[in-house]
Order: C-alpha cells, then structure tokens, then sequence
C-alpha cells in the first residue's frame, strides 16, 4: 500500500510517516517547507516534496499509484493536495485513522500519554526508559529525539508509546490499554470553545481508556468519577535526581505506568529514567548559554523558569506567544508570579497561526498587562538588535532561554551557525 502524507514536517505526521515506513507501507508526502523532521525523513529514504499545490502528489501518483492520502487539521494549505487524492478516488482520512489501524493490525498495546503541558518530555522519557531496560518499543514522539527518530515501529514490539494530542479531539480516536495524564489546564480555545468542552474530552478519553495514571489534582479540575482511573497524591511524587520539579512529576507518571504494567523492577526502572537525555526543544541547550523551548503558555513557562533558574541565577526570557486566539484565553495568567525566575523579559508579537479573523489581534503591551510595574519588560523583534541583547547577556554569563512555538527556534539555530 503506498501512502501520501500532506504536512510531513508537522510534529504528527512526520512520525507517522516514520512509522509507516517501518511498518511496510510505500510512503510519500510533502510540506510547504524544509524543516528537520523533513530532512530527517528524507535521510531515511522516504520521498519527501516541497511545495503542496497539487503538482506534487500528481507527479508521485503518477509514478506510483497513491492509495491512502492522511493530512492533518493544523495543515490547511495542503487542500489543493486533498482535492486531488479525493478526485482520484484515494482514500482519504486525518492522521489518527492510519495510527489505529497499524496498532491493530500489528497488534500493539497502545500506552498513550496525553494532558496539556509536559506530554512530549514524559513520551520520551518512556521510549528512552524501555530502550535502556532492552525491551523493544514502537512509539510517535511529537520532537525530534537525540536517541532515534521521532516515530519508529520495531517488529515483534509489544507496546507503542504515543503521544495523544487534544488538539482537534485526536485523543478521542483511541481506546490506550494505559493513558497517562501528565497535567490538565484549558487550552487549544480553537477546538474547545470552552472550559467545559475540555474537561470533558479529557474525561471522555479516560473512560475510553481500560485504564489511567493522573494526579489526584487533575482528577478533582475534572469532576472524574473514574473507577478504572489511579490518582497520585502531590506527596508521592518521587524524588529523583532530575533537574526541574516538573521533570520529577513526569518520570513518577512512568514509573508509576511502568508498575501499572509490569514492566521491569523499581531499581532498574530508576536507574533508567535518570539517565534521560531530554527531548529535542525541551529546554534545550543549543550553545553556551543558550537555551530553547517549545513552551508557550503560562504553566510551562514558570515551570521551565524554574529549571533554568536551578542552572544560573541570572535568567533572561526571550517568549514568542503562539496564536492569537488562545492569547485571548491565557492573557489574565501572564502574572509576574509567572516570570518571578526572570531577570529581564524580551517579548516578541505573537506567532499567527489557525487564527479567528473575529478576534482582535493582541499586542505584546496587551499581554504585559499585569507585568506594567516590571521596568525589565523589552519588547523586541527577531532582528539584529534582539540578536545583540543576547550575545551581550550570554558573553556577560547569562542563562538566555528562547521559549515558543513559532518561529523563534528556527531564528535562534540560524543565528547560531553563522
């Protein structure tokens, strides 16, 4: 079966298309631009197009018949590709259908890790823990990973390790043997007009589950009337030697799965996740000095504060807000409680993305609002200044944290190499 993959850079896709590959299928695809995940994929051998007008997957149909065309909903330029795979009478669907029907077909336990914040660094740390423990593991990370590709299927595997994005209700798709819960606070305003609506598909997903692992602090936010759910007091939380609090509440959750499942010993399980060497993006460290982050709403900016502050005790913050539309849901919780581990805070316009043309777009003073006493707020571009200031506070032995989801990593690696 060959499949055509619209939006191969994407964090969801990109893997899948790994996966598929690994699992037998004939795969193609394409994105509108060169990424990592898409030269990665085209290192591995998959056919990789750039440009999504429609000549692209013409021209691979034409070479080799497309059978099943997957996209994904964060991707609307590739419509062009969609109205050609439905004329030609492929089969059409979103990323999730093709998943289920691989863990199916190859008989896989699927562990799903899924919550608003931390979903990336606690699937990784669960791929990387039963790697080191020799057990064979096939999984979709939404990063590139240090030790592996972002998606892998591996024969004779008994689990697949996913993480099991809300985003456009993607986690509704599937029924995990064990879902793991890493944390829940409203987001993604765009799929869930509101708070309600949230909650309850994450209450959907875990009746969906055979069975879940969520703090105790989660489950009262939701109301969660659960029998099959295992809820953890904040005070068992194990004390690992890991940097950041929230490092060691996302290696109790796989600890604690591990146990659920009855996978490995204790001892070893410890030994194993302690040696976790982080995830693409994830606080991490590109030059001297130099960190970045995917991060982009409140919680995960304090918590990633607080790590970096662990490191140095000067800290400069460098944030690109992403979308729009959920800035005007998060914009109250930009507090300086928020930014209390900041020296100084260079804020940059908002990344646009999946935008309500309705909404007024929010400016960087907008969102600074309850910073206004705070004389170290900077508002900044991605230019030649922005680029001194920090040159300036690295040579001057700062710790510079670029955080967002946008374009501001892609700026900071260019930087970096010239």
């Amino acid at each position: 079966m060959h499949i055509y993959f619209s939006g191969l850079g994407g964090v969801g896709v990109g893997p899948l298309a790994a996966i598929a590959r690994d699992a037998g299928y004939i795969v193609s695809g394409s994105d509108l631009a060169e990424s990592l995940v898409t030269r990665e994929l085209r290192e591995s051998g998959i056919d990789v197009q750039i440009g999504q007008d429609g000549s692209q997957i013409a021209s691979v149909h034409q070479r080799e018949p497309v059978d099943w065309y997957v996209y994904t909903a964060a991707l609307d330029k590739g419509k062009a590709e969609r109205d050609f795979a439905i004329a030609a009478g492929m089969r059409v669907s979103k990323r999730d259908e093709l998943l289920a029907e691989i863990i199916k077909e190859k008989n896989l336990q699927l562990l799903a890790v899924a919550g608003t914040h931390g979903k990336t660094t606690t699937t990784s740390m669960a791929v990387w823990t039963l790697q080191q423990l020799g057990i064979p593991v096939s999984y979709s990370v939404g990063t590139t990973l240090s030790f592996g590709p972002s998606g892998r299927y591996v024969p004779g595997s008994e689990y697949f390790v996913y993480e099991c994005d809300e985003f456009d209700r993607n986690f509704l798709h599937f029924s995990p043997a064990l879902s793991v819960i890493t944390n829940i606070d409203y987001d993604h305003p765009d799929t869930y007009p509101t708070v309600d609506e949230y909650k309850s598909a994450f209450r959907q997903f875990i009746h969906q589950s055979k069975s879940s692992i969520l703090w105790q602090t989660d489950a009262d936010y939701l109301e969660l009337a659960e029998p099959s759910a295992w809820c953890l007091q904040a005070d068992e939380t194990l004390r690992l030697p890991l940097p950041g609090d929230h490092n060691q509440r996302n290696a109790t959750l796989v600890l604690k799965a591990f146990e659920r499942l009855g996978i490995g010993n204790d001892a070893e399980n410890r030994t194993a996740i302690v040696s976790f060497p982080g995830s693409q993006r994830r606080f991490e460290k590109l030059a001297e000095n130099i960190y970045s982050d995917y991060g982009h709403h409140p919680v995960e900016i304090a918590a990633t504060l607080q790590l970096a502050h662990e490191i140095s005790n000067h800290v400069v913050l460098v944030y690109q807000p992403h979308q729009n539309t959920r800035q005007h849901h998060i914009k109250d919780a930009y507090t300086p409680e928020v930014f209390k581990d900041a020296d100084e805070i260079f804020w940059l316009p908002t990344y646009l993305s999946r935008e309500d043309p309705g909404l007024a777009i929010l400016t960087p003073e907008d969102l600074t609002e309850k910073l206004k006493d705070r004389d170290s707020v900077v508002y900044a571009d991605l230019n030649d200044e922005l680029w001194r200031h920090i040159s300036e506070a690295r040579a001057a032995g700062k710790l510079v944290l670029c955080m967002g989801a946008g374009t501001i990593d892609g700026w900071l690696r260019d930087r970096l190499t010239r």
